[in-house]
């Protein structure tokens, strides 16, 4: 196995916001070449504890290497939405800081074989997982038009979401499926008349199918309440978001239930009296600096939320 350069996102910055106690358990929710689980580990003492999950093969390969030599780590090969089922499975309640890294990593977008990227041509993969699934090149060659169209114009938020989706269906019904990169990245050029400086005309096409084929966007919805359900009080929650689409429903969720429910006009309650929300934000919206932006191009669309747990209920607490 050839192995890429990858280069961690917000590394201290993440790790930090955690608040890592020596004999605490927490969750790396992507584990992807080990950089926040390192650090995590830096941290903890004996009778610390380390659950990682990934989707992707190598990862787990290489979490399970370390994992040999280190009695502190568990592996799960699978996404981060099986959290709940994982934790259990694992004899363990609650954890005291979750952090999740979004996205693909550079690995995967620098391996030609795993079909993620438009700067090679290769088979049309993008499964995270490659064990399990439908490729992107196996949806493509079945999907209706106007289901490509709407997972290119709601993921990628492509404005020419419509004459790329004609094109896709076009080409197979000719006999020349779009089953590798280049296909996939040639329709884009053909079809997108303007672009944003500096970015390919595939960009949103290819992030789009992503998204869809590893189910990215759901996957968060199902994390993040169970992640809020499984924290001690004063545990953290960290997400690094690196789109829009992603950042939004962290955002969300964190303002949501960061906030007290809210009271009609004519209801005459002090703000004191109102019910704690369940979560409390943790400063501002982080981004890297501009060093680690100039070092490291992939890192500047990220954004690092935190919430941190109170001792108010919430709503899918199960745990004691």
């Amino acid at each position: 196995m050839t192995e890429h350069a990858h280069t961690t996102v917000l590394l201290h910055e993440a790790v930090d916001a955690l608040n890592v106690r020596a004999d605490g358990v927490y969750v790396d929710g992507t584990f992807g070449r080990g950089g926040h689980s390192r650090l995590i580990l830096s941290r903890l003492g004996a009778a610390g504890r380390l659950v990682v999950f990934d989707k992707d093969p190598q990862a787990v390969a290489l979490a399970r290497e370390w994992a040999q030599g280190d009695a502190r780590i568990s592996v799960v090969h699978d996404g981060f939405a099986t959290l709940s089922q994982a934790l259990d499975g694992l004899g363990m309640g609650r954890a005291d800081g979750i952090l999740c890294d979004l996205g693909v990593s550079s690995p995967q977008l620098d391996d030609a074989s795993r079909g993620f990227s438009f700067r090679f041509d290769a088979p049309l993969d993008m499964r995270m997982d490659t064990t399990r699934g439908q490729s992107a090149a196996e949806w493509l060659a079945q999907a209706e038009e106007q289901q490509i169209y709407e997972v290119i114009r709601d993921y990628g938020e492509e404005r020419f979401a419509r004459p790329i989706a004609r094109a896709i269906v076009a080409a197979r019904q000719d006999g020349c499926p779009i089953d590798t990169t280049g296909k996939l990245a040639q329709v884009a050029a053909r079809c997108v008349r303007t672009r944003e400086r500096g970015q390919d005309p595939a960009t949103r096409t290819f992030q789009a199918v992503r998204i869809f084929i590893n189910r990215e966007l759901d996957e968060i919805r199902a994390l993040l309440p169970q992640a809020a359900a499984r924290l001690h009080t004063g545990g953290r929650l960290a997400v690094i978001a690196f789109h829009s689409l992603e950042d939004r429903i962290v955002k969300q969720f964190v303002k949501t239930h960061s906030t007290p429910p809210p009271v009609p006009k004519w209801a005459l309650v002090r703000d004191a009296d109102l019910p704690p929300p369940p979560l409390r934000a943790v400063g501002r919206a982080v981004k890297p600096s501009a060093a680690e932006t100039a070092a490291n191009a992939r890192a500047r669309s990220a954004v690092l939320r935190v919430a941190e747990r109170t001792a108010a209920p919430f709503a899918r607490d199960v745990f004691n």
